[in-house]
């Protein structure tokens, strides 16, 4: 077999769904057989996806690789067409490593296993396929897909308030893809010719005020799932409620379809509208980054106070696809990678924690560390990497945000200066509120009334196999950023090029010192 010319995202995205699909007819009583035969699955489609990368993939190629395209609805030049390139493919990389980890973070579920596995396979399939597709309304299609499946997961497998929360999130994020559709539609008949095609749309001459609209639609629609505030309201009341393999996969791969969304739709497609909104995803993000930071301060729920972290550091994602510099771009990606992995590993160590002490409140913990030395210590290393420890995936990201919008020649000194100084504040507060959480949950007293009622073990292998499994690549990636940021480098160069060719004083300094890199550009004028 010619492996060149095998269709291997097709495969990779088909083949979870079809697997998912056999799950309600194979023999299983107490759903042990069902649990192994997922984790099988998964293992297989995550295998398929590193050798589809190793000997697919060109470093050096910004465009899409392993393209196919096959005719849908050939009269609206309709098509199922896939793709992969810098923006995407870490992407569909992590979505296979954290889904394959959930699975295997599922086993001690045992209501109703088939319809539990059944479910995460379909997801698997559905968010690689929005990092995938290269069609405007197939997007829309695989964005709405996975929207079911989450809101079962939540509504049959979560806590007390688990209606409530899967209701508000399917209405938050159903509206939101509304703007998709609408937006999908307005520009595949813009023009004389209707398509949906990605990279024909993005080529037509949209006139600037046209653009603004669709620009201002996307970021509603994304700006839900990313989350930016005010519209992330869903996010902790779907974390307070949710079990941890399903917090592994918000945490680690949808919140990350948000900030893969703005960059693809809004800033590759719409780069014009674009350069004027720029400013304003700025200011999103430093109020994401300050207010979440405050709100988890606050928190005196495990979940809840976790969630709003995680808003917090979207807020970089945000800033470093504004700031128009390569770096800047170049951390935005990496802190979308950095933070899947980081939140997967401590949503899944809350669920631990709470599997063990059966309370959420901090107020209730204090002194188990001396119980469970194990959670302990991985709590301890996966918080280190939420606060951007030096040596760690989080810590290069967010340096790599500040000094690539620190170095912008597209806003003023003035702006730069206030937008760097609140960024640096929120660095603050971070290790303030995550270094407090776990002084109350592991040091301290022991909480008599807790030790008395509940026991207290400690993590058992395969929570250990779990954590050591993420934390490899975070501290992988903190001590050697190129084993990721070579994926994507060609892909941000390129898109980080043309997104200052749409700003005029960027494009001017360019006409005026063409033999000036981008990448280092005259700051302060």
């Amino acid at each position: 077999m010619n492996t060149a010319n095998f269709p291997w995202l097709t495969t990779i995205i088909l083949f979870p769904i079809a697997a998912s699909l056999l799950i309600p007819i194979i023999p299983d009583k107490d759903g042990k057989t069902v649990r192994w035969y997922s984790l099988i699955v998964g293992l297989i489609d995550f295998a398929l996806i590193v050798y589809a990368f190793y000997t697919g993939y060109d470093f050096s190629n910004p465009d899409l690789q392993l393209v196919e395209s096959y005719a849908w609805v050939p009269q609206l030049d309709l098509k199922w067409s896939v793709g992969a390139d810098g923006l995407s493919m870490p992407l569909i990389i992590l979505t296979g490593f954290i889904t394959t980890l959930a699975t295997l973070a599922a086993w001690p579920v045992t209501l109703k296993p088939r319809l539990f596995y059944f479910l995460i396979l379909a997801m698997y399939g559905g968010q690689i396929a929005v990092f995938a597709v290269q069609d405007m309304l197939l997007f829309f299609l695989v964005w709405e897909l996975e929207l079911i499946p989450v809101y079962l997961l939540l509504a049959i497998w979560g806590g007390k308030k688990r209606q409530y929360a899967a209701t508000k999130f399917i209405l938050y994020t159903a509206g939101g893809s509304l703007f998709i559709l609408v937006g999908a539609l307005t520009m595949a008949f813009y023009g004389d010719t209707v398509t949906f095609d990605m990279h024909s749309l993005a080529l037509k001459d949209y006139a600037i005020n046209f653009q603004l609209l669709l620009y201002a639609g996307f970021l509603i629609a994304y700006a839900v799932k990313l989350p930016i505030i005010p519209l992330h309201t869903w996010l902790p009341d779907a974390h307070g409620e949710a079990t941890a393999p399903v917090h592994m996969l918000l945490a680690g791969i949808l919140l990350k379809m948000g900030g893969y969304a703005l960059i693809r739709m809004n800033a590759q497609m719409l780069p014009d509208a674009h350069a004027l909104f720029a400013p304003v995803l700025v200011i999103l993000g430093v109020v994401n980054i300050i207010y979440a930071a405050l709100t988890s301060f606050a928190q005196r729920n495990l979940k809840r106070k976790i969630a709003y972290s995680s808003i917090s550091h979207m807020g970089f994602v945000t800033i470093g696809i504004a700031s128009f510099t390569d770096l800047g771009l170049s951390g935005a990606v990496l802190q979308m990678v950095s933070h899947g992995l980081i939140g997967a590993s401590l949503f899944f160590l809350v669920g631990a924690t709470y599997d063990r002490t059966h309370t959420l409140m901090l107020d209730e913990m204090g002194g188990v560390g001396k119980r469970m030395q194990k959670i302990f210590a991985m709590f301890t290393a996966c918080s280190m990497a939420s606060l951007a420890l030096p040596g760690m995936s989080g810590f290069v990201a967010e340096l790599m945000v500040f000094v690539g919008f620190a170095t912008s020649d597209a806003y003023s000194s003035t702006f730069k200066v206030i937008v760097v100084f609140l960024m640096a504040v929120g660095v603050i507060l971070t290790p303030i509120y995550l270094l407090s959480m776990l002084r109350e949950i592991f040091y301290g007293k022991e909480n008599e009334e807790l030790v008395s009622h509940q026991k207290l073990i400690d993590a058992e292998p395969r929570e250990v196999f779990i954590i050591a499994c993420l934390l490899v690549p975070i501290i992988g990636i903190g001590f050697y950023p190129k084993l990721l940021t070579q994926i994507y480098d060609a892909t941000t160069v390129q898109l980080t090029a043309r997104l200052r060719d749409s700003v005029p004083t960027l494009a001017q300094k360019k006409e005026e010192a063409p033999q000036l890199s981008l990448n280092a550009p005259t700051i302060g004028n």
